[in-house]
């Protein structure tokens, strides 16, 4: 009997600690929030990354006073970041004579709209006379740009001393830049070319009517380069 009590004695004293430990555990409330972050990265490209199709210029018998235009070639901004434009544009001829006979002019049209024919045609008739120095530059942006409100219009011809300043080739060698680095120092907007804007560029090349026979069977070549960059300061390109 005594064993038996003892025992049951026992069971009830560990029945007891057991509800004791259950009386001593607690549940909190709780709350919580939580915060989530993505970025998806920008992109930085123009003409979806294919070189141009259309011609600097291109033309056979070629002479002394002669002008003659190139193809319109278009500038898009295909990425999704806004960019700036710079332009070097390079060109020489493949007998040593001096690349200074052939003059260089230029137009840069920048829209959102495909701009009408007439203004182009307009374009290329102000520069003509700019070769003939029969306008000015301002006068001849003013006039193109009248013609729409849509669009923003950058027309002239290359000095000398620009060609003189990109190029340290021989006297057959030159090149200029347009856009950002052509005037160091200045944050020149027509060029920075926004997601879904254009630039038509068109180029004029004039060969001087006092060039002489050493320039018969001479070949001109040029060429374009465009780099998009960042517009952030101090983005390397």
């Amino acid at each position: 009997m005594k064993k038996t009590k003892k025992a049951l004695l026992a069971t009830a004293l560990t029945g007891a600690l057991v509800l004791g430990a259950g009386f001593g555990s607690y549940s909190w409330f709780t709350s919580e929030i939580q915060a989530t972050g993505q970025l998806t990265n920008g992109t930085l490209e123009i003409n979806n990354g294919n070189n141009f199709e259309e011609n600097i210029v291109n033309y056979n018998g070629f002479a002394p006073s002669n002008l003659v235009f190139g193809d319109w070639l278009t500038v898009e901004n295909t990425g999704t970041l806004d960019t700036h434009l710079e332009a070097s544009f390079s060109h020489e001829l493949d007998q040593n004579v001096a690349i200074s006979a052939y003059k260089v002019g230029y137009i840069a049209i920048k829209f959102t709209s495909q701009p009408g024919r007439d203004i182009r045609e307009a374009s290329q008739i102000k520069l003509q006379e700019l070769f003939d120095g029969v306008t000015n530059e301002v006068e001849a942006q003013a006039a193109v740009a009248a013609l729409s409100d849509d669009i923003e219009i950058v027309t002239g011809l290359v000095e000398e001393a620009e060609f003189r300043a990109f190029s340290e080739g021989g006297i057959n060698q030159g090149g200029f830049l347009l856009g950002d680095g052509a005037l160091p120092g200045v944050d020149n907007q027509f060029w920075q070319l926004d997601e879904g804007q254009y630039i038509d560029l068109n180029f004029g090349v004039k060969l001087d009517e006092n060039a002489g026979n050493e320039y018969q069977g001479v070949s001109y070549s040029a060429v374009l380069d465009v780099i998009a960059k960042q517009t952030d300061d101090g983005a390397e390109k």
